[in-house]
Order: C-alpha cells, then sequence, then structure tokens
C-alpha cells in the first residue's frame, strides 16, 4: 500500500520539482506551465509558456531559470516576461529536459538525445553546461538520456541520473564548471532513474517510473528504502519545512499524446527521516 497522500491533481505532466521560499515549484511540462503550491495545497501558476516547459532554477539575481523543451533553449523571467538566457540547439540532439543550477548560477541542462515518443532509435546525448555570460559548452557528451540531477551540499560533484543507463554518474565540478573524472555512482536496474534529489546523509532519491516507486540509494548501489506508487514516479524533491517531506510527481504516462485529453498528474507526500540538502 502506498504510503502518499495527494498533495494536489488534476495536473497533466508534473516534473522539474523545486523546494523555494517556502513553496514547491515545479514544470506542469504538458501545459505550458510553471505553477507553485504550499503545504496546503494551494496552487498558483506563476509563468504560462509558450513551450513544453522542464527544468527549473534560480540565476544569482534571483531570476527563475526554466528550460523551454522543444525550441532548445534556457529561458529567464523577469519583470518583463521571459526572455532567451541562451540557445542550446547547436548542442541538444533532440529536446532539452532537466536542469540542475549552481550557486553562482551556472546551468546544467540534459537533453533526450532522439525521438524518444516517436519511437526513435535509442542515441547519447550530451550535458550542456550554460555559464552566466550566457555562453554554452558541452560538459559531458555520451550520456544515456541525461535527465535528473543533483550537486552536492560542499558544491564538488555534480551526479546526472541516465534514465536509459538505469544509472546515475558522477562527476567532480571544477573552479569553472567543468566536469570531470567520470565514474558510476550507482547502478539501479531494473528501475529507472527519471528526477532525483539529495539528502543530507549524501543518500539520493531516485524516481523510478517504469518500477511504480522511489528509492534511496547510497553510492555503490545499496537501496536502504523502496516506496511505491500506484501510477508511475517520475520525479521527486525533499522539501517542506523541515525538509523531510518527500514529494513525488506522478502520472499515468509521459507521452504527450497517451495525456492528451487527462489529467492524472499528482504530487504526493510523505515524510522521510533524513531532511534534503544540495541542489536543487
Amino acid at each position: 500500500m502506498s504510503q502518499f497522500t495527494t498533495l494536489v491533481d488534476d495536473l497533466i505532466f508534473a516534473e522539474a520539482p523545486r523546494w523555494h521560499e517556502g513553496k514547491l515549484w515545479f514544470s506542469d511540462m504538458h501545459d505550458k506551465k510553471i505553477c507553485t503550491v504550499d503545504l496546503d495545497g494551494n496552487l498558483q501558476v506563476v509563468h504560462q509558456a509558450e513551450q513544453d516547459t522542464s527544468g527549473l532554477g534560480w540565476a544569482a539575481d534571483g531570476s527563475l531559470l526554466f528550460v523551454s523543451m522543444p525550441d532548445k533553449r534556457l529561458m529567464k523571467l523577469g519583470t518583463d516576461g521571459a526572455t532567451v538566457m541562451a540557445d542550446l540547439s547547436a548542442l541538444a540532439s533532440f529536446h532539452c529536459n532537466d536542469m540542475v543550477v549552481d550557486k553562482l548560477g551556472r546551468s546544467y541542462v540534459g537533453n533526450f538525445g532522439f525521438d524518444l515518443h516517436g519511437g526513435a532509435k535509442q542515441q547519447p546525448a550530451n550535458l550542456i553546461m550554460i555559464d552566466i555570460d550566457g555562453s554554452v559548452s558541452i560538459a559531458a557528451a555520451d550520456l544515456m538520456f541525461p535527465n535528473g540531477m543533483i550537486i552536492s551540499a560542499d558544491d564538488q560533484t555534480l551526479v546526472v541520473a541516465e534514465t536509459f543507463g538505469a544509472c546515475l554518474t558522477a562527476f567532480d565540478i571544477g573552479s569553472d564548471g567543468s566536469l570531470s573524472n567520470r565514474r558510476l555512482w550507482a547502478d539501479i536496474a531494473p528501475a529507472v532513474p527519471d528526477g532525483i534529489c539529495l539528502d543530507a546523509e549524501g543518500a539520493i532519491w531516485v524516481a523510478s517510473p517504469t518500477t511504480n516507486e522511489v528509492i534511496r540509494v547510497i553510492e555503490g548501489g545499496e537501496i536502504t528504502d523502496r516506496l511505491p506508487v500506484d501510477t508511475n514516479a517520475f520525479a521527486c524533491m525533499l522539501g517542506g519545512h523541515d525538509g523531510k517531506t518527500l514529494f513525488v510527481l506522478t502520472a499515468a504516462d509521459s507521452s504527450p499524446s497517451k495525456l492528451q485529453g487527462k489529467r492524472t498528474g499528482k504530487i504526493e507526500i510523505t515524510t522521510v527521516a533524513v531532511a534534503g540538502a544540495g541542489r536543487p
């Protein structure tokens, strides 16, 4: 039996949860919206975008950054609306997706690598870094669907979920934001990692849609906790007033065509023992 309760429902496909300023921020991807919800379930639409939205973060000046998926852009939301921070189309081989933003405002953005919902053959993808001046570069190549990411509490390590690699892959972060010392952090097959978040003991919570659960993994691959959900778990985030509320974003499917006309998306919550840490 699921130990989760529903915080908010009637969403299409919620992704990229972030706990920020006392609320959970997230993208309702296929509804082209960026929203917040508080712990009482009060939902607010922050921005209605022109394209599907995914990864969220904040620039050094406090401005909201978000990923515009099909046009492969990193956007910045200001008082005059959304403007283009960076065009990633030269380096992203298909739709851009999730991201993490470091303490200086540098962003790391993943992409599908291939037309997932169109039935294309799997292809590796780049992880793209956008520096604070908007310049873009390849931070890492040959990743199998780089998806959710975390940055450690000491800002020294980035871990990315390789969804179709069924693993978590770690890198050292250089002073210039470059990534090096690529290594396997955890092989979690048969689970498939989508969104991830970090806790204060250095463990990573992983949303696994194909196994209908969130799992808590420590480096090396040991799974300390498994929490089943009723449908598919696509993303997770730790937050709340003490950092111990685990938010899990669920939906019946991820395919835009299969979700057309349906609002199966939910944000479900439970309490865990260890508070969140690091970024996002």
